[in-house]
């Protein structure tokens, strides 16, 4: 999804307040962000509680970044109005995928493999959806299934701590609240998807226990 140039402004001028807001009322502390991917294509994957999780992820890249990267979202939320669907299209410059609509003519990561080919750097919640602040769901094999798909493209863990609580799921008042970003080592493809799944919870596991954090439900 290309967009247009005024578009294109108005995110750039956005995520410009987001980082204002972000180092002001969130005391952000990001251990390892020399971790991250410098260039596209790359899997950035999380754990999610919040709304604020794709925007503080999105914050710690450089602005000359921002044109790549793309958060993966539900479409059945994100796309359910024209202003909602704006905001999150326009502004956030997410992919929309279908959740529960698989086939064997219709794969719901085909937007992953596109904005990858295209060399974007795309941020995946392998969770599906946010959970209780400060809380780790069972992840979904989806990204097994980019990983498995696309073994030269990095998958970047990082584990978040704190936003649960500074805005979390169907809250709208941010409570300034110090939070914790802990970028992981870049996480190698398995032929088995299974051990790729137990290789990357175990890679949470090992952030969180860095920062004292108990993450799993």
């Amino acid at each position: 999804m290309m967009m247009n140039k005024q578009n294109r402004y108005l995110r750039f001028v956005f995520f410009t307040l987001i980082r204002t807001v972000v180092l002001v009322l969130l005391g952000m502390n990001v251990r390892h962000r020399e971790r991250l991917p410098l260039q596209g294509p790359a899997i950035i994957i999380a754990n999610h509680n919040s709304h604020l999780d794709t925007l503080v992820l999105m914050s710690l890249f450089p602005m000359k970044l921002l044109p790549v990267l793309r958060p993966i979202a539900a479409a059945d939320y994100f796309l359910k109005t024209k202003l909602m669907a704006w905001f999150a299209t326009g502004l956030i410059g997410i992919i929309p995928i279908q959740r529960g609509k698989s086939s064997r003519d219709v794969d719901p990561l085909q937007p992953c493999y596109d904005s990858l080919d295209r060399g974007d750097i795309i941020i995946l919640f392998p969770e599906g959806s946010r959970g209780e602040p400060e809380k780790i769901s069972a992840f979904k094999k989806g990204i097994a299934h980019l990983a498995e798909r696309y073994p030269q493209v990095p998958v970047t863990p990082v584990f978040l701590h704190g936003l649960g609580k500074a805005l979390p799921k169907d809250d709208f008042i941010l409570v300034p609240f110090f939070c914790d970003v802990f970028v992981g080592e870049r996480l190698i493809c398995h032929e088995d998807k299974n051990a790729f799944m137990a290789h990357m919870s175990a890679q949470f596991k090992a952030l969180s226990d860095e920062g004292n954090f108990q993450p799993w439900q």
